[in-house]
């Protein structure tokens, strides 16, 4: 098989890059996997070491690179390439650039390439639940309809649309998953406006201070990178015919509380940890945090056999496994 990974450099697309090298894919051996991204990915170092991986540093936006990434004719495509929320509500331009104009672009070559030879890849994009804004209820069903209250929101919602009427023509096999937020996410924060749901454990369990800009009452839907990295897998390898004609799912995750967080992790390190963690309160982020959804029924992605964490004990435990340094001093 023959794999793309656009958004290769972030932590979702090294992971899931790793994932690919080492198990295959549907009992497939990966003849061919490339990596790329803004920044130059990093070739996974574990794995199946007769797959050839190429690591590009490119920028989307530039003429005609999705052509050429396209090119090689990859069986199935992973865009998870994105400006964060954070970061596209404060620079419209670029959001948009990025966001859409670049989803756009490779959906214009893969229809190119489809016209040419019937090329028609799988091709997985993930969403996100900042397509639903408020009014909304607690719980979301599958049927709710998209109402992103943030440019970030509104671009993905666009994309969604877009990677339909794509599958709808034939072009591709498009999936859009719409994530939770994903905790504990290793290593630096980054500007996504939900970054603190991580940090405000990541942080005290290596015993530095964390910033909560909302209230411990704050509820909202995650799942751990480990859980979405499977969403992507399963999402490549699912029967399109079970998928139905909507295919942007809302994946499953837990609906918990602020609190609850900080409750798993006095649990497993202590009070002095949930002692770092200071209360300053930041109305942009809040905001933000507002309109965005508080939990799912995701009835459809269950039947479809994605799974994620039940508990904020499951998302801690999965970061001890697979991303915390060795030096975290736990209760």
């Amino acid at each position: 098989m023959d794999i793309l990974v656009i958004g290769a450099a972030g932590m979702l697309g090294s992971k899931l890059a790793k994932k690919l090298v080492h198990d295959g894919l549907a009992n497939n051996r990966i003849e061919h996997l490339t990596l790329v991204d803004v920044v130059q990915p990093q070739s996974p170092t574990i794995g199946d070491r007769s797959t050839t991986i190429d690591c590009l540093q490119r920028d989307l936006s530039d003429d005609g690179a999705l052509v050429a990434l396209v090119a090689d004719r990859p069986d199935v495509i992973f865009h998870l390439a994105a400006i964060v929320s954070g970061e596209a509500e404060r620079d419209f331009d670029k959001g948009y650039r990025v966001n859409f104009d670049g989803t756009r672009a490779l959906l214009e070559a893969i229809r190119t390439a489809h016209e040419a030879d019937g090329y028609c890849p799988r091709l997985v994009f993930t969403s996100s639940l900042a397509v639903f804004g408020q009014p909304l209820p607690d719980t979301i069903p599958d049927s709710q309809q998209l109402t992103p209250l943030t440019s970030y929101g509104t671009q993905k919602a666009m994309c969604e649309l877009l990677v339909a009427d794509h599958t709808r023509r034939g072009h591709c096999e498009g999936l859009s998953l719409r994530l939770p937020t994903i905790v504990v996410r290793p290593g630096l924060p980054n500007a996504a406006a939900s970054g603190f749901f991580s940090g405000i454990l990541r942080e005290p369990l290596a015993g530095e201070n964390a910033v909560l800009p909302v209230s411990p009452e704050t509820r909202h839907w995650f799942a751990s990178p480990r859980a979405a990295v499977q969403f992507l897998i399963h999402a490549s390898c699912i029967e399109m015919a079970k998928v139905g004609p909507h295919a942007s799912l809302s994946m499953p995750g837990l609906s918990a509380t602020v609190g609850d967080a900080m409750n798993a992790l006095e649990q497993l390190a202590g009070s002095d940890a949930v002692a770092l963690i200071k209360h300053i309160p930041n109305e942009e982020v809040a905001t933000i945090i507002a309109g965005w959804p508080k939990g799912f029924e995701a009835e459809r992605a269950l039947k479809l056999g994605f799974v994620a964490e039940t508990s904020f004990d499951e998302v801690l435990q999965v970061y001890l496994e697979d991303d915390a340094p060795s030096t975290i001093v736990l209760s």
